[in-house]
């Protein structure tokens, strides 16, 4: 079977490429699994080549409906949707974020229509899609989606159009709503949860990192490997157990920065680390970002459907130091 990955060069993407590589197989549109033939990786940029013969990197702009078209093809039984603009970019470039999130987003799914068979497609949404006055305590996968953000508001209309896609029969579509992905390895980027990472991950390294927001700041998080075991997770999940609404927030951690301190000094003592400090560097317009976030969501769908649970957040940051330190 032919898979294809947007976003397929960055962090989350190029992890679910090598466990599917891993993996081998895959559940096919028959049903069945099927091994995996071909790996297509659609992004802007990569880093560096993949060395396996079942991987294609396709360098191109997903807002080219030519391009994604041709990556697609006629053929592709499965496709994992993760190619986005993050947050704070779509809040300052709203007409890149519309074409980038937007029509990127609705060229693969019309691809994805296009193509012989009914393929799986698994979009990664986010928990951005709530926000405002219909937010609750602990949102959940009937809470009214209301963004607040430019990023929001395209992953809620991309999740309508999955649903709507699927309702007509034009491929088998799945959404996951993401919470905040920690530990991201590398430098902070310009997404308003950038500080979620960055205040393990650089006191981990020794370095100092400045807080944008409040010490006591709830926001739901997950672990990198959880998120990927999900996605692949929904993509198995047998289209009759889905209903007519394709989208499942996942299961996370309340965490606050004051919590991830603690886990940090508990980590640092076990390990023997020298850790840098958590600074307060507090900034209006992310905290702003961030007021619009829900400060807990409930994945009980998700788990009943077979999708895990994150490990203990020490775990999760145990996990990162041995994958990346």
């Amino acid at each position: 079977m032919k898979i294809i990955i947007t976003g397929g060069g960055g962090f989350l993407g190029s992890r679910l490429c090598a466990q599917l590589l891993d993996r081998g197989t895959l559940t096919g549109p028959s049903g069945q699994n099927e091994s995996i033939r071909e790996i297509v990786l659609f992004d802007a940029f990569f880093a560096r080549p993949v060395d396996d013969p079942r991987v294609r990197q396709i360098a191109a702009d997903i807002g080219e409906r030519d391009a994604v078209f041709a990556a697609v093809g006629p053929d592709a039984a499965a496709i994992f949707h993760l190619a986005s603009m993050v947050s704070g970019e779509c809040e300052e470039r709203f007409d890149d974020a519309l074409r980038v999130n937007l029509e990127g987003g609705r060229n693969v799914f019309e691809a994805a229509r296009a193509v012989a068979g009914k393929p799986r497609v698994v979009f990664a949404s986010s928990i951005a899609t709530y926000g405002g006055e219909a937010m609750v305590e602990e949102n959940h996968d009937r809470t009214k989606l209301t963004p607040r953000t430019t990023y929001g508001m395209t992953k809620a209309i991309c999740e309508l159009l999955v649903n709507d896609h699927s309702r007509k029969g034009h491929f088998d579509g799945r959404s996951a709503r993401l919470p905040t992905v920690i530990i991201r390895p590398g430098k902070p980027n310009a997404a308003a949860s950038s500080w979620a990472s960055g205040m393990f991950r650089e006191p981990l390294n020794g370095i100092d990192c400045p807080l944008p927001v409040r010490r006591t700041q709830c926001h739901p998080m997950t672990g990198y490997r959880t998120v990927i075991d999900s996605l692949i997770a929904l993509h198995e999940v047998p289209e009759a157990r889905l209903g007519d609404d394709r989208g499942y927030v996942l299961p996370a951690h309340r965490v606050t920065p004051e919590a991830a301190a603690a886990v940090l000094r508990e980590v640092a003592r076990e390990r023997g680390l020298r850790l840098g400090e958590i600074v307060d560097a507090f900034d209006a317009r992310i905290q702003g970002i961030v007021d619009n976030w829900p400060v807990a969501v409930d994945g009980s769908r998700a788990v009943a459907l077979g999708l895990p649970q994150p490990p203990p957040l020490q775990r999760i940051v145990e996990e990162y130091v041995k994958d990346y330190l």
